[in-house]
């Protein structure tokens, strides 16, 4: 990861659940097969030169496997 999360993640949503999942197939492959949802939410973070930014985040949580594959999809200052 070449960011670090400061504090909580704020204003989570979910944008996808179960079938609607683009990447299902995949992350039953790599993860597991399980329960996932495809979420949203603000933080802000900690680029890899100190820099510090609010960030519009997205990921995917897997009951039982916890959140994978945090990105960032956009700045918002």
């Amino acid at each position: 990861m070449y960011f670090d999360i400061i504090g909580d993640i704020l204003w989570i949503d979910t944008i996808a659940s179960g079938r609607s999942i683009r990447d299902l197939k995949r992350l039953n492959r790599v993860y597991g097969k399980t329960t996932w949802g495809k979420r949203k939410g603000v933080a802000k973070i900690r680029l890899a030169d100190g820099t510090i930014k609010l960030a519009e985040l997205h990921w995917y949580e897997g009951h039982g496997k916890g959140t994978k594959e945090i990105k960032i999809k956009k700045y918002l200052e």
